[in-house]
């Protein structure tokens, strides 16, 4: 087994049918149509401005059933998987540098959050909220609801910003195949005029593997950016990716800016039964202009899988009061609610679950002890009258089983529109001959290219040190984040003024 490959997966959402104050991100973009919509010189059809982009991939997905994963797992039990070389079944047709920009597939929340005019209004204004049962908990619990809940609405920001949170993980679901290993110096670049962003990412190291992305609003309104380098571990029966690096949102409208790092991710059963996914740890979202914070638990699955996808937490001023519960499931959907609502609402659920112990008794289940069973998942959110919701997950295309569970989002990002090639930097994912070939279903060909490139960047790696050269950076140099004082990388700009002359050949 080559050991100069890296070995990890993304540690990463979809149009809402539903979201916070009833805005969705269709509703987005009916609203909004930038110029550079119109810049593609007639290559790419437009419908009402917007382009229409692919629905599906060139070919479906291979099959994994003839593949023997113990036979290059068996070695690596308890070892950090950074420098060993997987075959190609272990992919998806993306690299990761792609798969971090499925961060922003629901940037219609953070325009959400943009949008709030101050501190009062987002506290107090709910225009088109949508509520459950408020009129007939409220007749039950009216010493511990008050009308309107007012401090449940306290700074719509916040709670609009940890629903982002959440959904920036949520393209994971499913997702089982690995994205492949940036080069180093690759980079992706991705601009929706339909959703008011553009973002460039590079990969920056290779040992560690670090990825940079730094995304802005078409219009200034917000600045997303941050590294990104999981560490990832396999157990025998799992493969465990650690988050590493620090996530940085500012809007600038309201000169707030946030920060957080994502949950631990993992992938059961690489050896032998259904592959399934889990997502747990504390998320902590800090803003760190007002104090506030959200702190959010992705609860791991329990033995009886109770707990599988769901998220629990709450909002706190800063002088530690809570002042509204967030929950549900990040494949799903995420509420907000008053928490005195809340407790109540516990307690009520409490006292059911005892009373249904003591008249029903659990019957033994078989276990496969080769496998780790994926719990039945229970796929409703039970809401707490009284919520409001923030988001909610939209379904994937029919088709997505067939082409790697990708969303409708995630089906479009290794797209090459006509003429694109002569604007794009030639160090762009998109031009990868081992993702192309995989894309469009030809293995042998993905196979060969993947180890050409990785043996292309080993020859170079070794000039380098022979003439004691080192690695510069293109478009991100290494810092300090200005809000945590942890070490990050930070765009240096020019990326979209399209000057190439200098980029290295990787490819």
């Amino acid at each position: 087994m080559n050991n100069e490959d890296e070995f990890y997966d993304a540690v990463t959402g979809l149009d809402s049918d539903e979201s916070c104050e009833g805005t969705s991100e269709a509703s987005f973009k009916d609203a909004v149509v930038y110029d550079g919509a119109q810049k593609n010189n007639g290559a790419v059809p437009q419908e009402n401005g917007i382009k229409k982009r692919r629905s599906s991939l060139p070919a479906p997905m291979f099959s994994r059933n003839d593949f023997s994963y113990w036979s290059i797992l068996k070695k690596c039990i308890g070892l950090e998987l950074s420098k060993i070389t997987m075959p190609i079944v272990f992919n998806e047709p993306l690299s990761f540098l792609q798969r971090i920009s499925e961060y922003m597939e629901h940037t219609y929340l953070i325009h959400k959050a943009c949008s709030q005019n101050d501190s009062i209004e987002r506290m107090q204004v709910r225009p088109h909220t949508r509520t459950f049962g408020m009129q007939v908990y409220a007749a039950q619990f009216s010493n511990t609801i008050r009308p309107f809940n007012l401090t449940c609405f306290f700074c719509l920001a916040p709670k609009t910003v940890a629903a982002f949170a959440v959904s920036a993980v949520a393209s994971q679901w499913d997702r089982t195949g690995k994205p492949f290993n940036p080069l180093l110096g690759e980079t992706y670049e991705l601009t929706r005029e339909d959703q008011g962003f553009r973002l460039i990412s590079e990969q920056v190291s290779h040992h560690p593997p670090i990825s940079a992305f730094h995304t802005e609003s078409l219009t200034g309104d917000f600045v997303f950016h941050g590294s990104i380098y999981p560490k990832l571990k396999f157990w025998g029966k799992s493969v465990e990716a650690e988050p590493k690096g620090t996530i940085t949102l500012e809007l600038h409208k309201h000169k707030e800016a946030y920060t957080w790092t994502n949950p631990f991710c993992c992938v059961h059963n690489v050896i032998i039964g259904k592959l399934w996914i889990e997502q747990y740890g504390n998320v902590e979202i800090v803003n760190h202009s007002t104090g506030e914070k959200c702190v959010l638990n992705f609860k791991p699955c329990g033995m009886f899988g109770k707990e599988l996808h769901r998220v629990e937490g709450y909002i706190q001023d800063k002088s530690k009061k809570k002042r509204c519960v967030i929950y549900g499931k990040w494949t799903e959907c995420m509420w907000s609610v008053d928490p005195q609502v809340y407790e109540a609402h516990r307690k009520l659920e409490k006292k059911g679950a005892t009373d249904s112990k003591k008249q029903k008794q659990e019957e033994p289940e078989a276990v496969n002890e080769d496998a780790d069973e994926m719990p039945d998942v229970q796929e409703t959110v039970a809401v707490v009258p009284g919520s409001t919701l923030l988001w909610r997950i939209s379904s994937r295309p029919p088709h997505s089983a067939e082409m790697y569970n990708f969303t409708n989002f995630a089906m479009t990002l290794n797209e090459l529109d006509p003429g694109m090639e002569g604007l794009l930097s030639p160090t762009d994912c998109r031009l990868r001959p081992d993702i192309r070939a995989m894309e469009n279903g030809n293995m042998d060909e993905a196979s060969r290219e993947k180890e050409r490139l990785e043996e292309k960047q080993r020859s170079a790696r070794k000039e380098r040190a022979k003439d004691g050269e080192e690695w510069s950076t293109r478009w991100f140099q290494s810092g300090t984040n200005p809000y945590t004082g942890s070490q990050d990388w930070l765009y240096t700009g020019g990326y979209f003024d399209r000057k190439y002359t200098d980029c290295p050949n990787i490819y």
